[in-house]
Protein backbone atom coordinates (compact mmCIF):
# COMPACT_ATOMS: atom_id res chain seq x y z
CA UNK A 1 0.00 0.00 0.00
CA UNK A 2 2.80 2.36 0.91
CA UNK A 3 4.50 1.50 -2.37
CA UNK A 4 1.36 2.50 -4.27
CA UNK A 5 1.14 5.82 -2.41
CA UNK A 6 4.81 6.44 -3.06
CA UNK A 7 4.38 5.72 -6.78
CA UNK A 8 1.37 8.05 -7.05
CA UNK A 9 3.26 10.79 -5.24
CA UNK A 10 6.20 10.39 -7.60
CA UNK A 11 3.98 10.50 -10.70
CA UNK A 12 2.24 13.65 -9.42
CA UNK A 13 5.54 15.33 -8.69
CA UNK A 14 6.88 14.52 -12.14
CA UNK A 15 3.71 15.89 -13.73
CA UNK A 16 4.05 19.13 -11.80
CA UNK A 17 7.71 19.40 -12.79
CA UNK A 18 6.82 18.84 -16.46
CA UNK A 19 4.04 21.43 -16.52
CA UNK A 20 6.30 24.52 -16.64
CA UNK A 21 8.44 22.82 -19.30
CA UNK A 22 5.39 22.06 -21.47
CA UNK A 23 4.23 25.63 -21.10
CA UNK A 24 7.67 26.86 -22.16
CA UNK A 25 7.30 24.87 -25.36
CA UNK A 26 4.50 27.22 -26.46
CA UNK A 27 4.52 30.86 -27.46
CA UNK A 28 3.75 32.96 -24.39
CA UNK A 29 -0.04 33.53 -24.47
CA UNK A 30 0.01 36.81 -22.52
CA UNK A 31 2.64 38.33 -24.83
CA UNK A 32 1.72 39.89 -28.17
CA UNK A 33 2.96 37.93 -31.16
CA UNK A 34 4.84 39.79 -33.90
CA UNK A 35 4.64 39.05 -37.59
CA UNK A 36 7.34 40.86 -39.54
CA UNK A 37 6.28 41.44 -43.14
CA UNK A 38 9.41 41.65 -45.29
CA UNK A 39 7.95 44.27 -47.62
CA UNK A 40 6.50 47.79 -47.65
CA UNK A 41 3.18 48.71 -46.02
CA UNK A 42 0.30 47.84 -48.34
CA UNK A 43 2.43 45.50 -50.43
CA UNK A 44 1.77 41.83 -51.08
CA UNK A 45 3.63 40.56 -48.03
CA UNK A 46 2.01 43.11 -45.74
CA UNK A 47 -1.46 42.15 -47.01
CA UNK A 48 -0.83 38.43 -46.48
CA UNK A 49 0.67 39.05 -43.05
CA UNK A 50 -2.37 41.06 -41.94
CA UNK A 51 -4.79 38.39 -43.18
CA UNK A 52 -2.83 35.84 -41.19
CA UNK A 53 -2.65 38.04 -38.09
CA UNK A 54 -6.42 38.55 -38.06
CA UNK A 55 -7.01 34.82 -38.14
CA UNK A 56 -4.31 33.91 -35.63
CA UNK A 57 -5.77 36.30 -33.08
CA UNK A 58 -9.01 34.32 -33.26
CA UNK A 59 -7.38 30.88 -33.39
CA UNK A 60 -4.86 31.41 -30.61
CA UNK A 61 -6.75 33.98 -28.54
CA UNK A 62 -3.61 36.08 -28.50
CA UNK A 63 -2.77 39.58 -29.70
CA UNK A 64 -0.87 39.65 -33.01
CA UNK A 65 0.78 42.76 -34.44
CA UNK A 66 2.24 43.21 -37.92
CA UNK A 67 5.35 45.25 -38.64
CA UNK A 68 6.38 46.01 -42.22
CA UNK A 69 10.17 45.91 -42.61
CA UNK A 70 11.23 45.99 -46.26
CA UNK A 71 14.79 45.85 -47.50
CA UNK A 72 17.44 43.44 -48.69
CA UNK A 73 14.98 41.01 -50.23
CA UNK A 74 13.86 39.99 -46.75
CA UNK A 75 17.26 40.25 -45.06
CA UNK A 76 16.19 43.22 -42.91
CA UNK A 77 13.19 41.30 -41.59
CA UNK A 78 15.30 38.20 -40.95
CA UNK A 79 17.87 40.26 -39.03
CA UNK A 80 15.03 41.39 -36.73
CA UNK A 81 13.91 37.78 -36.35
CA UNK A 82 17.43 36.68 -35.41
CA UNK A 83 17.56 39.22 -32.58
CA UNK A 84 14.23 38.13 -31.09
CA UNK A 85 13.73 35.42 -28.43
CA UNK A 86 13.39 31.96 -30.00
CA UNK A 87 9.99 31.30 -28.42
CA UNK A 88 7.74 31.48 -31.49
CA UNK A 89 6.32 34.89 -30.65
CA UNK A 90 8.19 36.50 -33.55
CA UNK A 91 7.69 35.30 -37.12
CA UNK A 92 8.49 36.51 -40.61
CA UNK A 93 6.22 36.51 -43.65
CA UNK A 94 8.25 36.65 -46.83
CA UNK A 95 8.76 35.07 -50.24
CA UNK A 96 10.54 31.85 -51.11
CA UNK A 97 13.03 34.10 -52.92
CA UNK A 98 14.63 34.68 -49.50
CA UNK A 99 16.38 31.32 -49.97
CA UNK A 100 16.03 30.53 -53.68
CA UNK A 101 16.99 33.88 -55.25
CA UNK A 102 18.37 36.50 -52.86
CA UNK A 103 21.58 34.61 -51.91
CA UNK A 104 22.52 34.68 -55.61
CA UNK A 105 22.00 38.44 -55.78
CA UNK A 106 23.58 39.94 -52.67
CA UNK A 107 26.13 38.82 -50.10
CA UNK A 108 24.15 38.17 -46.95
CA UNK A 109 25.10 38.14 -43.30
CA UNK A 110 23.30 34.84 -42.74
CA UNK A 111 23.04 31.55 -44.61
CA UNK A 112 19.30 31.76 -45.16
CA UNK A 113 18.91 28.07 -45.93
CA UNK A 114 20.21 27.25 -42.43
CA UNK A 115 19.13 30.19 -40.30
CA UNK A 116 15.43 30.32 -41.17
CA UNK A 117 12.83 27.61 -41.72
CA UNK A 118 9.53 27.86 -43.61
CA UNK A 119 6.76 26.22 -41.59
CA UNK A 120 3.78 26.98 -43.86
CA UNK A 121 3.03 28.10 -47.39
CA UNK A 122 0.46 30.88 -47.03
CA UNK A 123 -0.16 32.01 -50.61
CA UNK A 124 1.29 31.72 -54.07
CA UNK A 125 1.34 33.76 -57.24
CA UNK A 126 3.09 34.24 -60.54
CA UNK A 127 4.39 36.86 -62.92
CA UNK A 128 2.81 38.45 -65.94
CA UNK A 129 4.74 39.84 -68.88
CA UNK A 130 3.45 43.32 -69.65
CA UNK A 131 4.34 46.06 -72.05
CA UNK A 132 3.78 49.72 -72.73
CA UNK A 133 0.75 50.23 -75.02
CA UNK A 134 3.06 51.86 -77.59
CA UNK A 135 4.71 48.49 -78.28
CA UNK A 136 3.26 47.35 -81.66
CA UNK A 137 2.25 43.91 -80.41
CA UNK A 138 -0.84 42.67 -78.59
CA UNK A 139 0.02 38.99 -78.29
CA UNK A 140 3.16 37.12 -77.30
CA UNK A 141 3.75 35.74 -80.83
CA UNK A 142 3.46 39.28 -82.21
CA UNK A 143 5.86 40.52 -79.53
CA UNK A 144 8.45 37.87 -80.33
CA UNK A 145 8.23 38.74 -84.03
CA UNK A 146 8.69 42.42 -83.15
CA UNK A 147 11.78 41.72 -81.03
CA UNK A 148 13.28 39.56 -83.78
CA UNK A 149 12.72 42.37 -86.28
CA UNK A 150 14.55 44.80 -83.96
CA UNK A 151 17.61 42.91 -82.72
CA UNK A 152 19.32 44.48 -79.71
CA UNK A 153 16.80 47.32 -79.50
CA UNK A 154 14.14 45.96 -77.13
CA UNK A 155 14.66 45.91 -73.36
CA UNK A 156 12.74 44.54 -70.41
CA UNK A 157 12.65 45.57 -66.77
CA UNK A 158 12.86 43.42 -63.67
CA UNK A 159 12.20 44.37 -60.07
CA UNK A 160 15.78 43.33 -59.28
CA UNK A 161 18.66 41.67 -61.05
CA UNK A 162 18.89 37.97 -60.30
CA UNK A 163 15.24 37.55 -59.38
CA UNK A 164 12.59 35.56 -61.23
CA UNK A 165 11.56 38.67 -63.16
CA UNK A 166 15.11 38.82 -64.54
CA UNK A 167 15.59 35.07 -65.05
CA UNK A 168 12.31 34.66 -66.94
CA UNK A 169 13.47 37.15 -69.54
CA UNK A 170 16.66 35.14 -70.01
CA UNK A 171 14.61 31.97 -70.38
CA UNK A 172 12.32 33.57 -72.97
CA UNK A 173 15.35 34.85 -74.87
CA UNK A 174 16.71 31.32 -75.10
CA UNK A 175 13.40 29.59 -75.82
CA UNK A 176 12.21 32.03 -78.48
CA UNK A 177 15.59 32.86 -80.00
CA UNK A 178 15.39 36.58 -79.20
CA UNK A 179 17.72 39.06 -77.50
CA UNK A 180 15.86 41.35 -75.13
CA UNK A 181 18.20 43.48 -72.99
CA UNK A 182 17.72 43.40 -69.23
CA UNK A 183 17.30 46.57 -67.13
CA UNK A 184 17.29 45.95 -63.37
CA UNK A 185 15.43 48.12 -60.86
CA UNK A 186 15.16 48.28 -57.08
CA UNK A 187 11.58 47.14 -56.69
CA UNK A 188 8.45 46.82 -58.79
CA UNK A 189 7.01 50.34 -58.35
CA UNK A 190 9.84 52.26 -60.09
CA UNK A 191 10.09 49.61 -62.81
CA UNK A 192 6.37 49.74 -63.56
CA UNK A 193 6.43 53.53 -63.56
CA UNK A 194 9.10 53.45 -66.26
CA UNK A 195 7.20 50.84 -68.27
CA UNK A 196 4.07 53.02 -68.14
CA UNK A 197 6.18 56.01 -69.11
CA UNK A 198 7.68 54.19 -72.08
CA UNK A 199 11.26 54.36 -70.81
CA UNK A 200 11.46 50.55 -70.80
CA UNK A 201 8.95 48.80 -73.06
CA UNK A 202 8.50 45.47 -71.26
CA UNK A 203 8.55 43.87 -67.81
CA UNK A 204 7.94 40.62 -65.96
CA UNK A 205 5.83 41.91 -63.06
CA UNK A 206 4.10 40.33 -60.08
CA UNK A 207 0.44 39.72 -60.91
CA UNK A 208 -0.96 41.61 -57.86
CA UNK A 209 1.04 44.72 -58.82
CA UNK A 210 0.07 44.51 -62.48
CA UNK A 211 -3.67 43.78 -62.22
CA UNK A 212 -4.87 47.40 -61.70
CA UNK A 213 -2.56 48.64 -64.48
CA UNK A 214 -3.81 45.99 -66.90
CA UNK A 215 -7.44 46.71 -66.10
CA UNK A 216 -6.91 50.46 -66.54
CA UNK A 217 -5.17 49.95 -69.89
CA UNK A 218 -1.87 51.42 -68.71
CA UNK A 219 0.01 48.26 -69.67
CA UNK A 220 -0.68 45.41 -72.09
CA UNK A 221 -0.48 41.82 -70.77
CA UNK A 222 1.08 39.07 -72.91
CA UNK A 223 1.24 35.92 -70.76
CA UNK A 224 1.25 34.70 -67.17
CA UNK A 225 3.66 32.24 -65.59
CA UNK A 226 0.93 30.31 -63.77
CA UNK A 227 -0.01 26.67 -64.51
CA UNK A 228 -3.46 27.95 -65.45
CA UNK A 229 -4.94 31.35 -66.25
CA UNK A 230 -5.39 33.83 -63.44
CA UNK A 231 -9.02 34.42 -62.36
CA UNK A 232 -8.17 38.13 -62.32
CA UNK A 233 -6.79 38.04 -65.89
CA UNK A 234 -8.94 35.38 -67.57
CA UNK A 235 -8.17 36.58 -71.10
CA UNK A 236 -4.41 36.40 -70.65
CA UNK A 237 -2.94 33.03 -71.71
CA UNK A 238 -0.24 31.16 -69.85
CA UNK A 239 3.25 30.82 -71.30
CA UNK A 240 2.67 27.06 -71.44
CA UNK A 241 -0.43 27.57 -73.61
CA UNK A 242 1.71 29.54 -76.04
CA UNK A 243 4.39 26.89 -76.28
CA UNK A 244 6.80 27.96 -73.53
CA UNK A 245 6.28 25.54 -70.62
CA UNK A 246 9.77 26.34 -69.29
CA UNK A 247 8.45 29.75 -68.26
CA UNK A 248 5.94 28.30 -65.84
CA UNK A 249 6.92 29.64 -62.43
CA UNK A 250 5.24 30.21 -59.09
CA UNK A 251 6.47 32.22 -56.15
CA UNK A 252 5.09 31.49 -52.71
CA UNK A 253 4.69 33.47 -49.53
CA UNK A 254 5.69 31.57 -46.41
CA UNK A 255 5.61 31.83 -42.66
CA UNK A 256 9.17 31.51 -41.34
CA UNK A 257 10.79 30.89 -37.97
CA UNK A 258 14.30 30.10 -36.79
CA UNK A 259 14.86 26.32 -36.73
CA UNK A 260 15.60 26.30 -32.99
CA UNK A 261 12.07 27.33 -32.01
CA UNK A 262 10.72 24.28 -30.13
CA UNK A 263 9.10 21.74 -32.45
CA UNK A 264 5.83 21.82 -30.48
CA UNK A 265 5.57 25.58 -31.06
CA UNK A 266 6.38 25.24 -34.75
CA UNK A 267 3.67 22.61 -35.15
CA UNK A 268 1.13 24.65 -33.23
CA UNK A 269 1.78 27.77 -35.31
CA UNK A 270 1.76 25.80 -38.57
CA UNK A 271 -1.58 24.18 -37.78
CA UNK A 272 -3.13 27.51 -36.81
CA UNK A 273 -1.76 29.27 -39.90
CA UNK A 274 -2.97 26.55 -42.26
CA UNK A 275 -6.42 26.68 -40.67
CA UNK A 276 -6.57 30.46 -41.07
CA UNK A 277 -5.45 30.43 -44.71
CA UNK A 278 -7.96 27.66 -45.58
CA UNK A 279 -10.95 29.68 -44.42
CA UNK A 280 -13.27 30.72 -47.30
CA UNK A 281 -13.10 34.40 -46.40
CA UNK A 282 -9.30 34.41 -46.40
CA UNK A 283 -9.12 32.50 -49.68
CA UNK A 284 -11.55 34.95 -51.28
CA UNK A 285 -9.51 37.95 -50.19
CA UNK A 286 -6.32 36.38 -51.52
CA UNK A 287 -7.97 35.79 -54.90
CA UNK A 288 -9.21 39.38 -55.06
CA UNK A 289 -5.66 40.53 -54.48
CA UNK A 290 -4.34 38.37 -57.33
CA UNK A 291 -2.93 35.51 -55.28
CA UNK A 292 -3.81 31.85 -54.88
CA UNK A 293 -4.13 30.04 -51.56
CA UNK A 294 -0.98 28.16 -50.58
CA UNK A 295 -0.64 24.40 -50.76
CA UNK A 296 -0.48 22.26 -47.58
CA UNK A 297 3.13 21.24 -48.13
CA UNK A 298 5.15 20.17 -45.12
CA UNK A 299 8.19 22.14 -43.94
CA UNK A 300 10.44 19.41 -45.33
CA UNK A 301 8.71 19.61 -48.72
CA UNK A 302 9.10 23.38 -48.73
CA UNK A 303 12.80 23.08 -47.87
CA UNK A 304 13.30 20.58 -50.69
CA UNK A 305 11.62 22.89 -53.22
CA UNK A 306 13.81 25.77 -52.04
CA UNK A 307 16.97 23.77 -52.67
CA UNK A 308 15.76 22.79 -56.13
CA UNK A 309 14.82 26.37 -57.07
CA UNK A 310 18.09 27.71 -55.68
CA UNK A 311 20.07 25.34 -57.91
CA UNK A 312 17.91 26.04 -60.98
CA UNK A 313 18.16 29.82 -60.69
CA UNK A 314 21.86 29.57 -59.90
CA UNK A 315 22.47 27.60 -63.10
CA UNK A 316 20.71 30.25 -65.21
CA UNK A 317 22.64 33.09 -63.59
CA UNK A 318 25.92 31.22 -63.91
CA UNK A 319 25.29 30.86 -67.64
CA UNK A 320 25.46 34.65 -68.00
CA UNK A 321 28.34 35.02 -65.51
CA UNK A 322 26.15 36.93 -63.05
CA UNK A 323 27.97 38.11 -59.93
CA UNK A 324 26.27 39.06 -56.64
CA UNK A 325 26.45 42.67 -55.57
Amino acid sequence: MNDVKTWRTLVTALALMAAPFAFAQQATPDKAMRIIAAGPPGGTLDVVARLLAEGLQRELNQSVIVEAKPGGGGAVAVNDLMQAPRDGNTMVVTLDALVSEIPHIVKLRYDMAKEVRPIAELARGGLVMVGNPSVPARTLPELISYVKANPGKVSYASYSAGTASHVMGLQLNKAAGIDMTHVGYKGSPPALVDVMGGHVPLMFAGIPNAIPLVKSGKVVPYAVSLPQRSPNLPNVPTFAELGYPQLEALAWVGLWLTPDVPAAVQNRLREAAMKVMAQPGTRERLTEFGLEPGKPRTPDELAKSLRSDYERIGAVLKSIDFKPG
